[in-house]
């Protein structure tokens, strides 16, 4: 047999066996993937999601993000009766005026709510919830809560215990303890969000603001109507304005502070730089540690040592983008070309001069790309990391959710948050095009 033909029949096995092992991945990746899958299934318990589910909750939630709800509450020790929405102190009904739904006679109260459902607190600690289809509640204090209808018969939307009584339904609430009997009726919208009930603009329209007679004597209805609205004591319309402001800064401080200690270390990193093979590796080993470490990690150190505020959160950013930054630039500076660097030093340049006017204009567009783009990252990522420091509208954001009531102010801050970070690509797009082509390229 000659070589030729041996050298033929090792080509045809060494074909085979690639296409025997292509067979076998082609096979055993998706084997794989779905034993990993149906690991996943039983491990998180898939099937006991539904329940696990509380979809009255979801809906509760979801209620509450876009309307607000006016309490009625009768003190259980005292009898005193009170009305505010929100149960927010500035948004109390004054002592003898009530809502037209509410009316008060004596111990004896009734409150309408929608699609027939209605309530009447009476005297002896007594409320009786008046549902169109089920019936007639009676609940009361004695002193534990007891209520008229028997253990098998409560409905699912009833949470009942002698400590408590809840009874949700679509028309409203009603909660009973030992201290209070509250119901609460749901309206649309965010009240009172440009006005409190004690200031002297609510219920005025922006017709009546900005062209109407004098409403407070002591202000101009422009002047006054902004004071009230910046200071409103429920939405903090001023503060939340700062804690924007600072969240961005947080985010532009840490962004830069990256970008300009990652630019001279990028030098040392690049192997067309730093021949010297030990100090390129411990850059890039540096480099590949603070990125390695979360930016959440840094600003729990970081508020250990420095304590709380924006500064520590810039400084967590500030070091995992060093990381990142260096690494981009690195390559950057690796992919210059070498022609352009030749050139300027054979006009006698220095050094310096050479890496000034021969490399930097080289990478300008991709530094100033990857800053802006780790500019507008990093503002999501503020958000977060201000619920940590304690700055910023993420420190705002956590204090609405851990209250488990202001969730109007949650979606309102989320609001803020989704504007925030699309005026900030939208800038970060027109500084991009400006710098890197000119003004040309940004019109």
């Amino acid at each position: 047999m000659t070589d030729t033909t041996l050298s033929l029949i090792d080509r045809q096995d060494a074909a085979q066996m690639m296409f025997r092992r292509k067979r076998l991945i082609s096979a055993g990746v998706p084997a794989v993937i779905l034993l990993y899958l149906t690991y996943i299934f039983f491990a998180f318990d898939v099937m006991g999601l539904a329940d696990r589910a509380r979809l009255d909750n979801a809906m509760t939630l979801i209620r509450d993000t876009y309307s607000y709800k006016t309490h009625v509450t009768r003190n259980n020790r005292t009898g005193d009766l009170t009305v505010a929405k929100e149960g927010e102190r500035p948004a109390t009904w004054p002592e003898g005026r009530t809502p037209d739904w509410v009316v008060a006679d004596g111990e004896t109260v009734t409150i309408d709510l929608p699609k027939g459902h209605s309530v009447v607190f009476l005297p002896h600690k007594t409320a009786i919830y008046h549902h169109p289809e089920f019936g007639a509640i009676t609940a009361k204090l004695e002193p534990s809560v007891v209520i008229d209808v028997p253990e098998s018969d409560i409905p699912d939307w009833i949470s009942y215990s002698g400590t408590r009584l809840d009874i949700r339904t679509e028309a409203g609430r009603m909660t009973m303890t030992r201290a209070k009997t509250e119901v609460f009726r749901y309206f649309f919208g965010w009240e009172l969000f440009w006005f409190t009930l004690d200031s002297p603009y609510h219920d005025h329209s922006v017709f009546q603001v900005a062209f109407g007679p004098q409403i407070d004597p002591d202000r101009s209805n422009i002047a006054g109507a902004w004071q009230d609205f910046w200071g409103n004591p429920l939405w903090h319309h001023g503060k939340v304005a700062w804690a924007i402001g600072e969240t961005i800064l947080m985010a532009f401080l840490g962004s830069m502070g990256a970008a300009l200690v990652a630019l001279p270390l990028a030098f040392l990193a690049a192997k067309n730089f730093t021949p010297f093979v030990v100090v390129r590796q411990l850059v890039r080993r540096a480099f590949d540690f603070v990125r390695g470490v979360d930016a959440l990690i840094f600003t729990i150190l970081l508020s250990r040592a420095f304590g709380p505020g924006p500064l520590t959160g810039a400084l967590a950013i500030l070091l995992t983008d060093s990381g990142s930054l260096g690494k981009l630039f690195s390559e950057a500076l690796e992919n210059v070309d070498r022609r352009q660097i030749d050139g300027v030093a054979s006009t006698g340049a220095k050094p310096l001069q050479r890496y000034r006017f021969g490399v930097l204009p080289q990478i300008t567009p991709v530094l100033l790309s990857q800053v802006l783009y780790y500019l507008e990252s990093n503002t999501r990522s503020a958000t977060i990391i201000g619920a940590i420091t304690g700055g910023g509208i993420g420190l705002m954001l956590t204090q609405a959710i851990i209250t488990q009531k202001d969730w109007e102010e949650v979606s309102y801050y989320i609001v803020l948050i989704v504007l925030m970070v699309i005026f900030m690509d939208w800038a970060s797009g027109i500084l991009r095009r400006r710098l890197i082509k000119g003004k040309e390229g940004g019109r």
